[in-house]
């Protein structure tokens, strides 16, 4: 059924609902054609069953430290880093293991009976049924699992937030266990000392026969007091020797690549540290949506990657300088025990001076024994103290439900997916049906665009498939050039050269093709023609003449060759080619009007034609700079690509540089295309008939379908 053409600038409400009556069929069928897709896919479709465990994390804040209290504030990336957390091998690796999900999955999500690989039932974990979820501002984790077994989903669930638990309480007392295994470990070595002391004051006072003196009262004459300050201070100083020592093999233990995680933990206090890595993790961010939109060689993936990289560079920097900054705080400590320890010896050396000779040794044996006595009582006060500290609480994490197995499947939803269905139907079916019939931009008839441009159209050129092949032997596929070739003529004023140029409103509307087969064509009919390529953008005329792009039109503007070093002769006898030219960046631009002009003036003398093919004429300048120095101008606009709005745009850049605007050539119009362009497609058929087609053509009259009616031009240049 027919429907007559509305016109936009005309269309009403009555309009609309007058294509979606005639459209009721197309409309029907998409909205059918959708719902029952939809149904059918829902039909299908697995049986998933979602349990969710709730889990509160926060985190440690004021925790019991073992050599220094960090302080913390807010971090926006704490629940960001345990959802990490959760969904890492370290968690669902062992939720793996003991609920056997190797063998369990295995049949739903490989189609295999017996166990698969442990990683890619981690990957399906990760990909198909966990989803972990956070409320804004809420220190609440939601721990969504999906599965096709009912009990099975509430079991993961469960066994992730039990493991998460313990991973929680291990790594919130795992520094405090570190250091208690350290303090140990002096412990043991300082009894060994003070045994070993207390041996050899026995030997010195039986060697010495002093059984009866008081260890306590032996420096009756010494300043008791300084010694016993200067040792107490020597105990502090070792103590906190030994705690940076700790804090400095923990931090180098850990490899490089692994310390990035710990710059949020209460290891790393350096607030520059914690900086660089929110903006890793937000250039992180940032490379994984762009990788979702953009390809790999994309320029805004590419700088976000180098972007990353180079935080990524700094934060590796700012981590080996806190090493750094450990190790020598460390050695500081060492270097001012050693330093006390020297001051000290000095000081008894000094006293033990001024006592009796006969006392000396023994009263120095029995004076590092009380000072290795005291040490090691230091070091039992301080690691009751620590043990007392690792018992108290350090439980950040509260589950705070257990997921039960689900009475019906989440997925998939039929009355979610049977309202969007109808929804999303309708609205494609009715959508589609106005597209078609209204908001189709372009130039739909002849009539429209020589209504719209009040110009007249030289030339109709057919839909080909492969619109860069030559020209075949059938007479029709040179017919629509030959149309143009005389129309142009007719249009153009006899007996003298003519420099033209030949536009499109935008790139990939087949202008070079078309201005390529018609110079052949204009060489053919005896013409002698020159085509220069001034596209120095896009050249596209070498490929079609099978010829070197180099040397050509730029060079011959910047005066490093002549017209005859850049002119290829005789691409098809009568037609001469100038091709673009090899230089890199080079447009035209107005410094290079004059010398246009003066290169045309040479031509006019040696071709009839003098033809540019020329860039796109909206949002590049060099066809504007073509057009204002040739005589004429040939809009070619493609069928139904480019919008109206975007062609009278051209039109009035063109007229704007008072350059006559010959008329219009329409191409890749279907031959079947149910409107006036069947006009003229339909004849170029004619020749494709043979012989007998040429004899209906004499009979008929030899002017039968050979060229286009003119109309006057806008300029009121006869045509």
């Amino acid at each position: 059924m027919a429907t007559a053409h509305v016109s936009k600038d005309s269309a009403s409400l009555a309009d609309f609902i007058s294509v979606l009556r005639l459209r009721k069929a197309l409309i029907a069928l998409i909205l059918a054609l959708v719902v029952v897709t939809t149904l059918a896919v829902t039909a299908f479709l697995p049986k998933w069953y979602l349990a969710t465990t709730k889990v509160r994390v926060e985190k440690p804040e004021g925790a019991v430290q073992l050599y220094a209290a960090q302080g913390g504030g807010y971090d926006p990336n704490f629940l960001p880093d345990q959802f990490k957390i959760m969904q890492s091998e370290k968690i669902l690796y062992p939720v793996i293991d003991r609920l056997d999900l190797t063998v369990k999955l295995a049949p739903t999500a490989f189609g295999v009976p017996g166990p698969v690989p442990r990683a890619n039932i981690y990957r399906y974990l990760v990909d198909k049924m966990l989803r972990i979820e956070s409320q804004r501002s809420s220190s609440l984790i939601d721990i969504n699992v999906f599965a096709q077994d009912a009990q099975l989903a509430a079991d993961i669930a469960n066994e992730i937030a039990g493991t998460y638990e313990e991973d929680r309480i291990s790594l919130a007392t795992s520094e405090q266990r570190e250091g208690l295994t350290k303090l140990r470990q002096e412990l043991d070595k300082q009894e060994k000392i003070v045994s070993d002391q207390r041996d050899a004051v026995e030997k010195l006072r039986k060697d010495l026969n002093i059984s009866g003196v008081d260890l306590n009262a032996r420096y009756s004459d010494m300043e008791i007091e300084t010694l016993r300050q200067m040792q107490n201070s020597l105990i502090a100083l070792s103590v906190d020797a030994i705690g940076r020592k700790t804090r400095w093999e923990r931090f180098k233990s850990i490899p490089p690549e692994d310390r990035i995680s710990l710059a949020n933990s209460e290891l790393i206090p350096d607030q520059n540290i914690q900086n660089l890595l929110q903006a890793y993790l937000v250039a992180d961010q940032k490379v994984t949506q762009l990788k979702a939109r953009l390809g790999e060689a994309h320029p805004d993936l590419v700088s976000a990657v180098e972007n990353r990289a180079k935080i990524k560079e700094q934060l590796d920097a700012q981590l080996r300088g806190f090493e750094s900054g450990l190790e020598i705080a460390y050695k500081e400590a060492e270097a001012r025990v050693a330093e006390l320890k020297n001051q000290l010896a000095q000081a008894k050396v000094d006293q033990i001076l001024s006592a009796r000779e006969r006392m000396r040794p023994f009263e120095e044996a029995a004076q590092k024994l009380d000072d290795d006595t005291r040490t090691l009582t230091t070091f039992k006060l301080t690691l009751r103290q620590r043990e007392i500290d690792f018992q108290v609480p350090k439980k950040t994490i509260e589950i705070l439900n257990t997921a039960e197995a689900p009475r019906g499947p989440s997925r998939p939803n039929w009355t979610l997916n049977s309202v969007f269905a109808v929804l999303f139907g309708g609205v494609l079916a009715v959508g589609v049906a106005l597209l078609l019939e209204y908001f189709d931009t372009s130039f739909r008839n002849v009539a429209d665009v020589e209504s719209r441009l009040n110009l007249p159209v030289l030339g109709v050129i057919p839909f080909q498939r492969e619109p860069l092949g030559g020209i075949g032997d059938d007479p029709a596929d040179a017919e629509p050039y030959r149309v143009l070739h005389t129309n142009l003529n007719l249009a153009l004023q006899p007996g003298r050269p003519h420099a033209l140029v030949i536009f499109s409103a935008g790139p990939g509307e087949g202008k070079s093709t078309t201005l390529h087969r018609l110079t052949r064509l204009m060489a053919a009919a005896g013409e002698r023609v020159v085509l220069i390529d001034s596209d120095l953008r896009r050249p596209t005329q070498h490929h079609l003449a099978g010829r070197p792009k180099e040397p050509g039109l730029s060079e011959l503007l910047l005066g490093r060759n002549d017209l005859e070093g850049v002119l290829q002769k005789d691409v098809v006898p009568g037609l001469d080619f100038v091709p673009s030219g090899g230089q890199t960046g080079f447009t035209l631009s107005l410094l290079y009007v004059n010398r246009l002009r003066e290169l045309i003036a040479t031509l006019r003398g040696r071709y009839d034609k003098i033809v540019f093919d020329s860039p796109p004429i909206i949002g590049v300048s060099d066809a504007s700079v073509l057009a204002s120095a040739v005589d004429g101008a040939v809009l070619l606009i493609q069928h139904r690509r480019n919008p109206q709005s975007m062609v009278l745009r051209a039109q009035q850049i063109v007229q704007g540089l008072k350059t006559p605007l010959i008329g219009v050539v329409l191409n890749q119009v279907p031959p079947h295309s149910g409107e006036d362009y069947g006009y003229y497609t339909n004849n170029y058929a004619y020749y494709s008939e043979g012989s007998g087609g040429k004899s209906r053509r004499g009979a008929k009259g030899a002017d039968t379908g050979d060229k286009l009616v003119l109309k006057e031009p806008a300029d009121g240049k006869k045509g």
